[in-house]
Formats: C-alpha cells, structure tokens, sequence
C-alpha cells in the first residue's frame, strides 16, 4: 500500500462527508416516520413511550447501516492506483465502460 495522494485523501474525505450527511437524512426520515404519529394523535404514556424508543432505535440502526454501506461502496470502487474494479465474469465489460 503506497501512499495516498492528496486528492486520494480528499476523495476519503467527501465521501466521509457524503456518508454522514446522508445517514443523518435518512436516519430523521426513519424516526419521523416511526415516532411522527406521537405528535399528531393523542396516545396513552406507553404507547407514545414505545413509538419514541422504536423511532429512536430504527435511527441508529438505519444511520449505522447507511454509514457501512456507503463507506463499503466507496472502499470497493477505490482500488489503488485509480483502477476501477474487475468485471464480476472474464470477458465482460463493467456497465459504465
């Protein structure tokens, strides 16, 4: 592993950027989705309770997985030295070629 140019570091960076930006996104989607009903109906104390902790938990679970699989994406289409990745079968083009 050779080291990394500076526009090598800068692309890291964006796409760390692109991938937290997009996890808190999607993460306050999820628990306005799960926890958004509290707000507009009157619900007994358990059930408000059980809405919060439900949204609560589909937001980190979905901000987590965002991360991962952007991060992972990201990690796959960047081999060293700029080559894109192999075609999955020998003798076939990747889509974007």
């Amino acid at each position: 592993m050779g080291r990394r140019t500076q526009a090598d570091r800068d692309a890291v960076t964006v796409e760390i950027g692109y991938a937290l930006v997009s996890a808190v996104f999607v993460a306050a989607v999820a628990f306005g989705v799960i926890a958004g009903p509290k707000l507009m109906f009157a619900m007994p104390y358990a059930v408000e309770r059980g809405l919060l902790l439900a949204g609560c938990t589909a937001a980190v679970l979905v901000f987590t997985v965002r991360v991962v699989t952007v991060l992972c994406r990201f990690s796959r289409g960047n081999r060293p030295g700029g080559e894109p990745p192999q075609p999955s079968q020998p003798g076939r083009t990747s889509p974007d070629s």
